[in-house]
């Protein structure tokens, strides 16, 4: 997994403080999470192909995270995209798109598929082969989504010593990979695990956008590999994280601590922060492994 940060501060765009978005690299797959003003810029900025986003997941209707779409959707169109786009968040979504493309006579010349959400229970969104994306229910002024995106195990390695030294033919290799027994030179079967290794394990992404402290989602994102967490407040703000109903540095940290997830990464940040330091130092007095996230930092995962 990649995630490419390409905006993670709150409220208004600033020449250099984008709001949220992120593209994040899974098993050939390429997505877009959140969508807000410039995000387009952005994905051109740092080389984002246009043509592999296909899906975008939008975790709720406040506009620092959904007012780019519309944007996005109409360039596609001038780029004379013919892939069908889907786009995954709140009831609401279909009608807030499409009375703008309506109204500036633009709509799109592609498939444009709109998967709405009210649920207020996990649900799976998305699944193929190799990845399943499910809802994670925030608490947040609006009906609000995070998003779990979780690989599929992969094909088992084929040791190609142990496979040689059994006399297996290579005919058999890809077989032998997706878990089945082959035959030796001498006709009798060998078991797979005698001449494959395990696949590496199976990573997650949980990313919650804006949420108040809201433990019920700890068994959900239960030992994923990484949290996206916003962290607007500092603690000593504490009073209007509870009011906004936003999250501090130290309530992540918290977060990720009790779900007991390989490594935080924190964003959202308000702008009356001069120094978003302060951010990581709070999380670490509970949590060691934190990352801040910043415009165009690309994480391995």
């Amino acid at each position: 997994m990649k995630l490419t940060i390409l905006g993670c501060h709150s409220a208004t765009p600033r020449w250099d403080a984008n709001p949220t978005s992120q593209v994040l690299e899974v098993k050939g797959h390429l997505f877009l999470i959140d969508c807000a003003e410039g995000t387009q810029v952005q994905l051109r900025r740092f080389k984002v192909k246009f043509s592999r986003l296909k899906h975008v997941f939008i975790s709720h209707l406040h506009g620092d995270h959904f007012f780019g779409l519309v944007g996005l959707i109409s360039t596609f169109r001038l780029l004379g995209r013919e892939a069908d786009l889907h786009i995954y968040g709140p009831k609401g979504i279909k009608e807030a798109v499409l009375l703008q493309l309506k109204l500036g006579k633009s709509y799109t010349n592609y498939g444009l598929y709109f998967h709405e959400l009210e649920n207020k229970e996990p649900q799976v969104i998305f699944e193929d082969d190799k990845v399943s994306v499910t809802t994670i229910p925030l608490d947040h002024r609006v009906y609000t989504n995070g998003f779990l995106f979780t690989e599929k195990p992969g094909e088992r390695k084929l040791n190609i010593d142990a496979a040689r030294d059994r006399g297996v033919d290579l005919s058999y290799y890809n077989k032998i990979k997706q878990g089945f027994d082959a035959p030796d030179a001498n006709g009798n079967l060998v078991p797979n695990t005698e001449i494959t290794f395990n696949p590496d394990p199976p990573k997650s992404y949980a990313y919650c956008s804006d949420t108040a402290y809201f433990p019920e989602i700890i068994p959900q994102i239960k030992n994923a590999t990484a949290l996206y967490h916003e962290a607007t407040f500092l603690e000593l703000h504490y009073d209007l994280a509870e009011k906004t109903k936003h999250s501090t540095a130290k309530e992540a940290a918290a977060i990720a601590k009790k779900a007991n997830v390989d490594q935080l990464i924190l964003g959202h940040y308000s702008g009356r922060y001069p120094n978003l330091d302060a951010f990581k130092n709070e999380a670490q007095e509970i949590f060691e492994n934190v990352i801040l996230a910043q415009d165009g930092k690309v994480i391995d995962i």
